[in-house]
């Protein structure tokens, strides 16, 4: 429309997707389906969290059955809530996940002190823990975690600690992560064991003194003017998108509070660069110091560690015939393709883009998809970057509108605003030149 054209029309819209929900068929854990005579399924619950599933797929053809599991997202073991992943008694070939394929985690009792001892360390000092996390899965492993960490001992140093934690207001700042909570309660018989009992004696673990919800984005934005020590878990785990920005703007600077991630940080994320120790980030355009306590307790990962996706391999009583690894990063596949060879002594594929297996005894490889070209990659950086700065600029925008607007600016801050403007400039003019 700016170029003066007839707009396009959308290829589908809120209502398309709104009617797509009438094709959309429950199925249940361990029930085998039938997508045709030849073709069946079963979902079995994957543990990573609330309705994850492995699938098993077996295929008739040509007088003989193949069978084939595809983990999808293997969940830690023992993560609290979830029940374990289940596992499988046989496979031809297995697809399957490879996250954590080269690292171990932090085992439950361990992580759960750490947690107080930061947190509590924290509210001490009169700082704010800020935990970036995800909306589904681990925002409710937290508020379990907070509830349950008054069984673990009794010792005087950790009741100081946690008579400290209940006293902190703990604030659940995602409309996302409040909606999941509420499909968590409304599927309790999902639960492990452990949990289905506490909850039968009336200690429901998603429900706790101190525990509010923040829905509106005034509420969100009242946080962050409270003169008080708390705690507030907020979307998005890796800090890209949300209301965690704003948390970080207003905490990354003050040595007395406390960034504590529990969940995985893709590489390029501003979780990740703040994880691995960063000392100055851009948040809405404004370069912020990090000076607040940066901490990492991976055990919260929804995604099982080397040993446990080992144990998923080993638990066959049939072995398949081959493995394929897919969902990791290049360094974590390998480790875990070399641990594979050397315990159970299985072939391990780890595919490329577009590379389709047909699963006969040759195996038989062809690339269906052409492989991703040099200037093909070059091209999505620079539309990568673009977007970035175009996100940034969208955020600077929300800044003018929202406070400098709204109150008297400094004279400093308008001019670092327009330096920041003049930087962003030049990146958009050096892209358009090498493009």
């Amino acid at each position: 429309m700016r170029e003066g054209k007839d707009p396009l029309p959308p290829l589908y819209t809120a209502q398309d997707a709104i009617d797509t929900m009438e094709i959309f068929e429950a199925a249940n854990y361990d029930e085998i389906v039938e997508i045709d005579p030849n073709i069946h399924v079963r979902f079995n619950d994957a543990g990573h969290m609330l309705g994850s599933a492995i699938i098993e797929l077996w295929v008739d053809e040509n007088g003989k059955r193949t069978k084939a599991v595809f983990t999808g997202d293997l969940g830690n073991n023992d993560i609290p809530l979830l029940s374990s992943p289940t596992m499988m008694d046989s496979a031809d070939y297995l697809v399957m996940e490879s996250t954590y394929g080269s690292r171990l985690h932090m085992r439950n009792d361990d992580k759960a002190s750490m947690f107080l001892n930061i947190v509590s360390e924290t509210l001490d000092k009169g700082g704010t823990v800020v935990i970036p996390s995800f909306a589904v899965g681990r925002t409710q492993e937290i508020l379990y975690e907070l509830n349950s960490l008054k069984e673990k001992k009794d010792d005087e140093k950790f009741i100081k600690e946690y008579k400290t934690l209940m006293q902190a207001p703990v604030y659940v700042d995602s409309p996302l992560a409040i909606s999941a909570t509420e499909i968590f309660r409304e599927n309790a018989n999902l639960f492990d064991e452990e949990t289905q009992a506490l909850i039968q004696s009336g200690d429901n673990p998603l429900e706790f003194p101190g525990l509010q919800f923040t829905k509106t984005a005034d509420e969100s934005k009242a946080l962050n003017e409270k003169d008080e020590s708390s705690i507030i878990i907020s979307a998005s785990g890796m800090c890209e998108v949300g209301r965690i920005k704003h948390h970080l703007k207003h905490h990354l600077w003050d040595p007395n509070s406390t960034i504590l991630f529990v969940g995985y940080q893709a590489q390029g994320t501003l979780g990740r660069k703040l994880v691995e120790g960063e000392k100055k980030v851009k948040i809405f355009g404004e370069e912020i110091a990090v000076n607040a306590r940066i901490e990492y307790i991976e055990g919260y990962s929804g995604h099982a560690d080397q040993e446990w996706l080992l144990n998923f391999i080993y638990s066959f009583i049939t072995k398949p015939k081959h493995i394929f690894l897919v969902h990791g990063e290049q360094e974590g596949q390998e480790v875990l393709k070399e641990k594979i060879l050397e315990t159970v002594n299985i072939p391990v594929t780890i595919p490329d883009y577009g590379q389709t297996y047909t699963l006969d005894e040759e195996l038989t490889m062809e690339q269906t998809i052409k492989p991703v070209s040099t200037g093909i990659i070059e091209r999505r950086d620079i539309l990568e970057k673009m977007r970035l700065l175009k996100e940034e600029l969208e955020d600077m925008e929300t800044i003018i509108k929202e406070e400098y607007l709204t109150q008297e600016a400094t004279d400093t801050s308008i001019h670092l605003l327009k330096l920041r403007l003049n930087e962003i400039e030049e990146q958009i003019v050096k892209i358009v030149e090498k493009s």
